[in-house]
């Protein structure tokens, strides 16, 4: 498996495994024996980048991620996240006062079977705390040896800058593919080129949209967050549309499938980007696998990027108050 450099001289493969859907959010949920399988297969398979979040479940997903990677834990690199806090076992707001970062990352700890977290991000920007604070707590985790490496997930490129500057960090996990390039125009990407920070990439396939399977007709299921989301709707999935016949053209063209050209798109940007896509089944696993072969041209990247750059994509990612938790 082909390797990449985050920041901080931080290697991960150059896809990762996004964990969260095993069992949270899209209205679906592997057993914790499918799930711990499913990990254990993608590792075999040359992936030691795995991503989760003690909001995901809430707790739980980190405990099947712990389960399955414990055998291997010096050959993987788990990246963790803080943010929240909990009433009745359900997220409510996001707190990341000092002590709050402390008892999550002994949670984290705990539930992952773990000495130490390989990269720890907070989650979302918290506006009542001072991001230098939360900075710092995690630079003393650092020095007590409990996490190795700081990053952030979805913050604003001046946040970026003034968490840096306390302790260096190594990613910022932010949405971006070839429907969501907010990171092209609002600094992020800009800022991960001058700080030396690498950025891992999450729903680089759109949360399944850019593979081509779903469409105005598809059935979303109650449960499904999916639901929620404006882009989503039949008349938005209708419209965008457009985006898949595109995707689709190339895959033809390079014998690949829409899945492929999304990561293969996200891979060609930049050598410090790192794709996280998630599923359920083990053969997309090695689908998504096969997009680290192929090579996008310069010149084929750039009839993608220009033709892409002309279809205005319907609905937000997100609605109006999660938006409102981005870009902090």
């Amino acid at each position: 498996m082909k390797k990449r450099t985050l920041g901080q001289g931080l290697e991960v493969t150059a896809l990762g495994f996004g964990c969260m859907g095993l069992n949270f959010s899209y209205g679906h949920a592997l057993s914790n024996a499918d799930s711990v399988k499913l990990i254990r297969d993608t590792f075999d398979r040359g992936v030691t980048f795995f991503d989760t979040a003690e909001i995901y479940g809430p707790f739980t997903n980190e405990e099947l991620v712990g389960e399955a990677l414990r055998p291997v834990r010096d050959q993987v690199v788990i990246a963790t996240k803080f943010g929240f806090k909990f009433e009745g076992g359900k997220a409510a707001g996001v707190d990341s006062r000092p002590q709050r970062i402390r008892e999550a990352a002994e949670g984290s700890l705990k539930r992952l079977g773990i000495d130490v977290i390989d990269l720890l991000y907070q989650h979302r920007v918290d506006p009542g705390v001072p991001i230098e604070d939360v900075a710092g707590t995690v630079k003393d985790l650092i020095a007590e040896g409990k996490v190795r490496h700081f990053g952030l997930s979805e913050p604003g490129a001046h946040t970026v800058r003034k968490a840096h500057a306390v302790q260096p960090i190594t990613a910022l996990q932010n949405e971006y593919s070839l429907w969501t390039r907010g990171p092209e125009t609002n600094g992020i990407l800009d800022a991960c080129e001058e700080l030396g920070i690498g950025l891992v990439a999450y729903s680089p396939l759109g949360k399944g949209f850019l593979t081509g399977a779903m469409g105005k007709d598809s059935k979303i299921a109650e449960n499904d967050f999916r639901r929620i989301l404006p882009r989503f709707t039949p008349d938005a999935m209708e419209k965008n549309q457009t985006l898949i016949d595109l995707i689709r053209g190339v895959a033809t063209e390079k014998n690949a499938t829409p899945a492929q050209i999304a990561l293969a798109w996200l891979l060609a940007r930049k050598p410090w980007i790192v794709p996280i896509p998630g599923t359920t089944k083990l053969h997309r696993v090695e689908e998504n696998l096969g997009a680290v072969d192929i090579e996008l041209s310069s010149s084929a990247l750039g009839e993608l990027n220009a033709a892409a750059a002309r279809i205005q994509i319907e609905g937000e990612r997100y609605p109006e108050q999660l938006m409102k938790t981005t870009g902090l």
